[in-house]
């Protein structure tokens, strides 16, 4: 018999991993999608868009689903959403087929939120960040079996039967979590009839603005996770095109350097929440990682800046790990900490509003590289401009810490409560109003009577005292 974090981690790392591959398999599946429905194939970017738009539709508005069908049933309605998506990715319907990656965004929606509230319930809390980090470490494992199958795939199956396999593989890993469901969904059933409405109520997103404010910690770790955001997607999004554009990189060279960022950021999740975890202070943790991934940017630029022929190709792969140890390993210890402040019952919520805000930057960032790329005409300056504005955050929040404002720290939240404690005093007489007089003669008598009692023989009546 597994403990129980263990069958908690076995159960998100498998719905992660699935769900990272079938939404990493929308670009690698780019170019015979945008050619079956008529499109550039540069148009992949607005299918990804519509993905990530699912991803903040369910994370603004999925709350109220979340807490009626419990965690576990929540991963296998994304899931089902996600299969449905890729259906209709599958069938020659145009333009309309496109908005599949809308399904398949608002079912991996679910993954951050959901998964959260299970780990936080199960995982020891001195390993807590480590457990998180692992099953965060599903969302690169994905995506390097994705990267690895879907290509002969297609050229094996073609795009229909390749979408079809993945269709299968999602609706089975349904039914490897549904045994899972009796031990891990001990919150399900909450009762939330309104949830169907709240999908579509823009009322929302400023719901998601409130629980941000329920902590201290949570504007800044929400402002640190938005900014590595933007960081992480301009990587993945234009590493390997910066890399065959502007230095000449073969495209098999570029792809080579994308695994080996992926691959490192796999260990790093792990190994950074191992040391978040030792350190004792995830916050800081966060902050000082903020400040060496900009720093790792840099130098990749300035390695591959060089050009492949002019270093030895070592240190190109050396750099790549580097950046993808860093400024993409961040997740795990992010989402642990976001767990750990949020309020007792609304784990959930905090990690969906916080994940939300992250998504959003993950949109803007790679729209912005783009503008400032056709303005500049230099993708390391585009890139310089998103180190910097990670090591301004990483900078800022330096500054908030020695102000001695992070509450992060403090296990136990601030105490006003006590709320089943009851008073001291009736509530009509306050406290400081009470009464100073000593025990009354009744009471002395009382403490008295048991000492003379044991002086003489109980005669009766009593003495008279004089």
């Amino acid at each position: 018999m597994l403990p129980l974090w263990a069958s908690a981690l076995i159960a998100t790392l498998i719905v992660q991993t699935v769900s990272s591959f079938a939404s990493i398999a929308i670009p690698l599946l780019g170019p015979p999608l945008m050619a079956r429905a008529g499109l550039p194939p540069e148009s992949i970017g607005f299918v990804s868009a519509l993905l990530s738009a699912g991803i903040c539709w369910f994370l603004a508005c999925g709350g109220p689903m979340l807490g009626n069908f419990g965690a576990i049933r929540a991963l296998q309605i994304g899931l089902g959403c996600m299969a449905l998506g890729l259906f209709l990715l599958s069938q020659p319907l145009g333009l309309l087929s496109l908005l599949g990656a809308l399904a398949i965004g608002f079912g991996t929606g679910p993954n951050t939120p959901a998964g959260s509230q299970i780990l936080i319930r199960a995982a020891p809390p001195r390993h807590r960040t480590l457990i998180f980090s692992i099953k965060q470490a599903g969302v690169p494992l994905g995506g390097a079996l994705a990267g690895l199958t879907i290509a002969p795939l297609v050229v094996s199956q073609g795009l229909t039967a390749t979408l079809w396999s993945v269709v299968g593989m999602v609706l089975a890993t349904i039914l490897v979590a549904q045994p899972f469901r009796r031990l891990l969904d001990s919150e399900r059933g909450a009762g939330r009839p309104g949830w169907g409405r709240a999908l579509f109520a823009p009322a929302a997103l400023l719901r998601s603005v409130r629980i941000l404010r329920t902590h201290p910690s949570l504007p800044l770790l929400t402002a640190l996770g938005a900014s590595f955001s933007v960081m992480q997607a301009c990587l993945m999004a234009f590493i390997a095109t910066y890399m065959v554009a502007a230095h000449g990189a073969s495209l098999a060279e570029a792809g080579r350097i994308v695994a080996v960022m992926q691959g490192a950021s796999m260990v790093g999740r792990v190994v950074l929440g191992w040391a978040a975890d030792r350190m004792g202070n995830a916050l800081r943790h966060l902050v000082v990682q903020s400040v060496v991934s900009a720093l790792a940017v840099a130098l990749l630029l300035a390695v591959g800046g060089a050009g492949p022929s002019a270093l030895p190709s070592w240190a190109l792969y050396f750099c790549a790990a580097l950046v993808g140890f860093t400024a993409i390993g961040w997740n795990g210890v992010h989402i642990a900490e976001l767990a750990r402040v949020a309020p007792a019952g609304l784990v959930s919520d905090v990690t969906s509003a916080a994940s939300l805000f992250g998504f959003l930057g993950s949109i803007c960032g790679p729209l912005a590289f783009t503008a400032l790329v056709g303005w500049s005409g230099s993708y390391a300056a585009a890139f310089l401009a998103a180190a910097g504005q990670l090591a301004a955050f990483g900078l800022l929040s330096v500054l908030f810490l020695r102000r001695g404002a992070e509450p992060a720290m403090a296990v136990t939240p601030p105490a006003p409560e006590r709320p089943f404690a009851a008073p001291r005093h009736p509530p009509s007489v306050p406290a400081a109003a009470a009464p100073a007089a000593g025990p009354s003669r009744a009471a002395r008598e009382r403490r008295i009577a048991p000492r003379h009692a044991a002086r003489r023989p109980p005669p009766a009546p009593p003495p008279r005292r004089r």
